[in-house]
């Protein structure tokens, strides 16, 4: 017999869905906000309510944001020469946190997985092959006709792969170097992160070692 109220035991199983999120926590959880105040817990309820309300995907690099082009896209001091991929938005955050990258970024949304059924046509890969391959054209157009001035876009330089040093992570950075144009430099984040591991758990230094040492493919 469930002796708790059913507002209280639903909101416990909807704590439990989340990642990293158990029965006990989740539990913990619900009680913390029945101790606080009517306002609080209104205003946790219209955060949740308005999170996906007002957001949208990059068309550029994929990231969420309120404007398309993101705030990062449309920074004019940002290096638009680099590319730096990756598996998830959230790791977009761990790399901003180094202050050691400034250039642009490209969000897979996941990584190449057989067990899982996921292949290279389930991510966004296509879509940063063409992005490379639009920049590139428009820088090769202006240097035959002798000056970079008149280039059409930005020339991308380098593409960073930073996805995660997991067997699926390594096995969609080979996949990606394998498929873009050998004039075009391709680099791997260094190991500086542990294998297995998340970027978006790496704290600054290693994620800034990582960033420093990378390796051209």
């Amino acid at each position: 017999m469930n002796i708790l109220p059913k507002s209280v035991s639903k909101l416990i199983n909807e704590f439990s869905k989340l990642p990293g999120i158990g029965p006990r926590t989740a539990a913990r959880l619900t009680f913390y906000l029945l101790s606080k105040g009517d306002a609080d817990i209104e205003e946790l309820g219209k955060a949740i309510y308005h999170l996906k309300r007002n957001l949208k995907k990059c068309s550029q690099c994929f990231n969420i944001a309120e404007t398309d082009p993101c705030v990062i896209c449309q920074d004019k001091k940002r290096d638009k020469s680099l590319i730096l991929v990756l598996e998830s938005p959230l790791d977009i955050l761990a790399m901003e946190k180094t202050r050691e990258y400034n250039g642009l970024y490209h969000v897979l949304g996941g990584a190449i997985s057989p067990v899982d059924d996921i292949g290279p046509e389930d991510l966004r890969i296509k879509e940063l092959l063409d992005r490379i391959k639009k920049n590139f054209y428009n820088f090769e157009r202006s240097e035959k006709q002798g000056s970079r001035a008149i280039a059409r876009g930005p020339y991308i330089s380098e593409v960073i792969l930073a996805t995660n040093p997991s067997l699926e992570g390594e096995a969609t950075a080979m996949y990606i170097a394998q498929q873009i144009s050998k004039k075009i430099k391709v680099t791997r984040i260094a190991r500086g992160l542990p294998m297995g591991g998340d970027l978006e758990y790496a704290d600054e230094v290693t994620l800034s070692r990582a960033l420093e040492g990378r390796k051209e493919y």
